[in-house]
């Protein structure tokens, strides 16, 4: 029988084949431009490493419906496609003949059918870690060894969607654009009947910014909702002269892609699930990766929070890992000061973590931490400062 894990936690390193799920609603009279445009970008997905297969579907109900299902052996073969310039220019030809898009992405958890009875489905879960582990190496038991393996198990969530935009400035206006961004005024946290944004966090590392969002219920229609809120479109207009990345919000295609390159995917997310009514400092810490290195720098720090979770003498309460090629940014939720065990709070504790670090890093010159000061001194240096972290009224 399936378990679910009692901590919260979301995760894209557990190995398990991903499902994406694509919706689309077609302008009218679209449909033979749509469909030349899919066979181009089927062409280039088909060569993409980790890309098992896709699949289009049209509505019986609504012919200018369509569906994109593909399956990956795991989210970060995936994410590197998502996140990547080729995929950004691939799906350009979409916008002419899409309305409107929604994506969904899923971990393939059973699989039932002809090819996948009872037995097949034993032996996917039978091997791999403890229920909960998102941390299992890939296993190559199961009913069909090409096609990855199974998430291990169910996990527990907290009706939180946890997402990151992350843009660079000109050097030298740090200070304007951080007065810009501490002093707007917040936006409506009401999005709908089923949707509030919950938290907002603003952070720099010398001249770049990270904007981390909570959101309980549809992320896009919140973040479609922020967008046009008069206090947002004010401050995003006094931020553009000051952007190394120009871009025009007026023009659809200009903002989508400014957008698009500005994402920075939750890759991993655990809590303690027992925080509430416990007062929490809430830091950030930037992790530029060596080329090439961004995920497994990731996952490094991921599996050390899955453990600090569970260690009851840990002051960390909860963690989120953001990630995007060699962009790092983790943002952790500690009980008491940030430097009170300053390895477990940079990620290093225990082991030949430091010696891991250093190797990923593309800024560790001074080689790896050992000692308590030096170990001090790096976590100095990749602590984020804080600009705002604006939470929403609690529901009634």
């Amino acid at each position: 029988m399936t378990t679910l894990s009692e901590r919260i936690s979301q995760s894209a390193f557990d190995d398990s084949r991903l499902r994406v799920v694509l919706l689309l609603d077609l302008y009218d009279g679209a449909q033979n431009q749509f469909l030349e445009v899919y066979e181009d970008l089927h062409k280039q997905v088909s060569s993409v490493p980790g890309h098992i297969r896709d699949e289009l579907c049209q509505s019986i109900e609504n012919p200018s419906q369509w569906l994109i299902t593909s399956e990956w052996e795991s989210a970060p073969r995936f994410l590197a496609w998502v996140n990547s310039e080729e995929h950004v220019a691939s799906v350009q030809p979409l916008h002419g003949c899409v309305r409107d898009t929604r994506s969904l992405r899923f971990s393939v958890l059973r699989e039932t059918g002809r090819d996948h009875g009872p037995g097949a489905a034993a032996a996917a879960f039978s091997s791999g870690p403890p229920a909960g582990s998102a941390f299992a190496p890939a296993s190559a038991d199961g009913p069909d060894r090409s096609r990855g393996r199974l998430q291990v198990a169910p996990r527990r969530g907290d009706g939180v969607v946890r997402h990151a935009l992350t843009f660079t400035v000109k050097p030298g206006s740090e200070a304007v654009v951080a007065e810009l961004l501490s002093g707007y005024a917040s936006p409506q946290a009401q999005v709908d009947e089923h949707t509030r944004l919950r938290r907002t966090s603003l952070f720099m590392h010398g001249n770049r910014v990270v904007r981390a969002v909570e959101v309980e219920g549809d992320l896009l229609a919140a973040l479609r909702h922020v967008a046009l809120q008069p206090e947002v479109r004010a401050l995003e207009e006094a931020i553009n002269p000051y952007l190394e990345q120009d871009r025009d919000l007026s023009d659809p295609g200009s903002a989508r892609t400014f957008f698009t390159r500005a994402a920075l995917p939750a890759v991993h997310h655990v809590a303690a699930g027992g925080g509430e009514g416990v007062e929490l400092e809430r830091h950030a810490l930037f992790y530029p990766a060596k080329k090439g290195c961004g995920t497994e720098l990731a996952r490094l720090l991921a599996a050390q929070d899955e453990t600090a979770v569970d260690d009851a003498s840990s002051p960390i309460e909860a963690s989120t890992v953001f990630q995007r090629d060699d962009i790092v940014v983790r943002l952790l939720d500690l009980r008491g000061p940030h430097d009170a065990r300053p390895a477990l709070t940079l990620g290093v504790e225990g082991g030949h973590k430091a010696a891991v670090l250093a190797r990923l890093l593309d800024s560790a010159k001074d080689g790896v931490p050992t000692t308590h000061q030096e170990i001090s001194r790096f976590l100095e240096r990749s602590e984020m400062r804080l600009i705002t972290d604006r939470r929403s009224p609690a529901r009634a």
